[in-house]
């Protein structure tokens, strides 16, 4: 009698024993969910108490929206991302679409405030926003 395996019966025996080896912890470190720059402002948002919407369709017929409306204010707050990565607000149709939008925002009588992404990741438009809400005591933009 011969010790000798089949090749099927290796095969066999090698996928058991892969099933059964217990899973390494990776050793690269996970990152954390990156966070939007828009989760990001509305949490700065929550803490200065003001109320807001996301996501707010301004225009009637237009399924055009605000990242931001300033509820009791005709305020809509805009963060663009792409702006260094030649992204969609920064490329000839987009940007002509944006002129479009926020010129409609406007006749509507809205206010726009626009922000770039490190922007609000610094806190610049936090606190800009915040002395424009007057809602800090410097008052200088």
């Amino acid at each position: 009698m011969t010790d000798r395996m089949s090749v099927a019966e290796y095969k066999k025996l090698c996928r058991k024993l892969t099933k059964n080896k217990p899973q390494t912890k990776s050793v690269r470190p996970t990152r954390k969910k990156h966070e939007s720059a828009e989760g990001i402002l509305a949490t700065q948002l929550q803490a200065l108490n003001v109320p807001f919407e996301r996501e707010f369709r301004f225009h009637s017929t237009r399924r055009w929206r605000a990242d931001f409306h300033i509820v009791g204010r005709q305020l809509l707050i805009e963060v663009e991302g792409g702006v260094w990565s030649e992204g969609r607000h920064t490329r000839g149709k987009g940007y002509m679409d944006d002129m479009e939008k926020y010129n409609e925002a406007t006749a509507l009588g809205y206010q726009i405030i626009r922000f770039e992404t490190s922007q609000v990741k610094s806190g610049y438009a936090f606190r800009w926003i915040e002395k424009f809400l007057g809602l800090s005591q410097d008052k200088s933009l």
